[in-house]
């Protein structure tokens, strides 16, 4: 996979590092400290102000997926960029907001980014943009903080990375669009939650390596390695890649039975419904989706259609076992 890195300082690096992780295309985050006076700063000493780091997080991303653009439209999203050494409850020098470059390629992109930026504000902008001088590693118990630790202190509002998500990368087209571009069962699956006749999709019987994402937005919401033949007549899969790229709700359309409907994320795509009689190995959960949802993307297509950074998560060494 081609990937390049960025460094990014916005404040307190648990929240950018929590941010950027919910971004498609984010292949690795890493939380340091930039640009030190001091060789292999720690914590104690960047926060007595003297080593002249700002707490950073770097940043490895797909560029198939998100652009250098696209990556700094979404960072401008957790920060004030006018103030000067202070992000949230924050103060110091540590916190200062800055964008570190790690290819002089990308100086230009950068610079160019903090110009249109600039117009959106009536004072000078306080976002530092270089090279990166050096960056070091923060202690082990900085790194994926928020993940370990759900209720600690963050300055960033996480849920924004889901918005900025769907508005830029995973947009719901008009229905005149999804009409123009869908095939009629797929319309009415997605939008009006019919249901395929069973055995009657090719999904049900695809076991290749790959992706299957939601017909109407593209959104990943299946992976191959959690494919099982459940002879419903229906994919079947033990689990989605994500569990924040489902919703589901009660369904009482069937008498006497109610069920959880399963739709997707950003394009609330009717998908089919999960129970709980799936293989035990595997979970036991059995999301019977319909093939008219999905589309599905080969292992060998992923990287030019934008999904490289899933592939290793099509590689897992994972049984799928009949029922």
């Amino acid at each position: 996979m081609n990937t390049r890195s960025i460094v990014l300082a916005g404040g307190c690096f648990w929240g950018t590092q929590a941010y950027f992780q919910r971004i498609p295309g984010i292949i690795n985050t890493e939380v340091g400290y930039a640009n030190s006076r001091v060789e292999s700063p720690s914590y104690e000493q960047v926060c007595s102000g003297t080593t002249g780091a700002a707490e950073a997080v770097k940043i490895t991303y797909d560029p198939a997926t998100i652009t250098l653009p696209l990556l700094l439209k979404a960072y401008a999203r957790t920060i004030d960029p006018t103030t000067v050494n202070r992000q949230g409850n924050d103060r110091g020098e540590q916190y200062r907001t800055g964008i570190y470059w790690t290819d002089e390629s990308d100086a230009a992109t950068v610079q160019q980014f903090l110009a249109s930026l600039q117009e959106q504000y009536n004072v000078p902008l306080a976002v530092e943009a270089e090279p990166l001088k050096n960056f070091y590693s923060a202690e082990t118990y900085h790194q994926d903080y928020l993940l370990k630790n759900p209720g600690g202190y963050c300055h960033v509002n996480l849920q924004d990375a889901d918005r900025f998500v769907a508005e830029e990368m995973y947009t719901k087209p008009d229905d005149q669009t999804l009409r123009e571009e869908l095939s009629p069962l797929a319309y009415e699956v997605t939008q009006h939650a019919a249901t395929e006749h069973p055995f009657s999709h090719e999904y049900d019987h695809e076991f290749e390596p790959g992706i299957y994402v939601d017909v109407v937005t593209g959104e990943p919401l299946f992976s191959s390695a959690d494919k099982f033949d459940s002879g419903c007549g229906w994919p079947a899969f033990s689990r989605p890649i994500s569990k924040s790229s489902l919703t589901e709700h009660k369904d009482f359309s069937l008498f006497n039975r109610p069920r959880i409907e399963v739709r997707s994320h950003f394009g609330d795509s009717h998908l089919g419904h999960v129970f709980t009689d799936g293989p035990r190995e595997l979970g036991g959960l059995r999301y019977c989706i319909n093939g008219a949802a999905l589309r599905f993307i080969p292992l060998d297509r992923m990287e030019a259609e934008g999904y490289g950074w899933l592939i290793d998560r099509v590689k897992l060494d994972q049984a799928k076992p009949t029922r």
